[in-house]
């Protein structure tokens, strides 16, 4: 389990003092919740997240318990570190919008035939329940050749969840190799 720290200054000087020592910055909020301003240890949290086998894992703050989905995160521009990031509390019963891993199964005709796989969306926008929340979403591209793609559309979503994207919104596509 993730342990982290309750930071008690919220101010920019707080948060540059906080990374100067190696922790990475975090807002843990939920419907419904008091919003809590959290600090990680930096290598700590990039090792929990890469481990995690579902999409909420578990952290603690303080004296508090609490399973938590990431939502949103920054970067630093030129080394690409992380600098802050946003974690939803997922609440059992509380429909909410996650972001589910896309993986592609199977090899395409079109990258026999001098193409390559472009992945325009790795991670798809569903609305659902913590508890009907599917670990990722699977494509087969086998039978996809040139010039083919995979739409919303064209996926099924799983049982008790919904796309929030357009129908029309092109998932991956086989392309030309240059």
């Amino acid at each position: 389990m993730l342990e982290g720290i309750i930071r008690e200054s919220i101010g920019k000087k707080g948060a540059k003092a906080l990374r100067r020592d190696g922790y990475l910055v975090a807002n843990i909020y939920g419907k419904g919740l008091e919003n809590i301003e959290a600090a990680f240890k930096s290598n700590d949290y990039i090792r929990t997240v890469k481990k995690k086998d579902t999409v909420a894992f578990p952290v603690k703050v303080g004296d508090k318990e609490l399973n938590v989905v990431v939502q949103a995160y920054q970067s630093h521009p030129l080394t690409g570190a992380l600098v802050h990031v946003d974690l939803m509390v997922a609440q059992p019963g509380v429909v909410s919008k996650y972001m589910v891993p896309v993986i592609t199964e199977g090899e395409a005709i079109g990258i026999k035939n001098k193409g390559m796989l472009y992945v325009a969306k790795p991670r798809l926008a569903v609305k659902a329940k913590v508890e009907d929340l599917p670990q990722n979403i699977t494509i087969n591209v086998a039978p996809l050749d040139l010039g083919d793609s995979v739409l919303i559309r064209d996926i099924e979503a799983p049982a008790n969840t919904t796309f929030i994207d357009a129908e029309r919104v092109a998932v991956l596509s086989i392309i030309k190799a240059k």
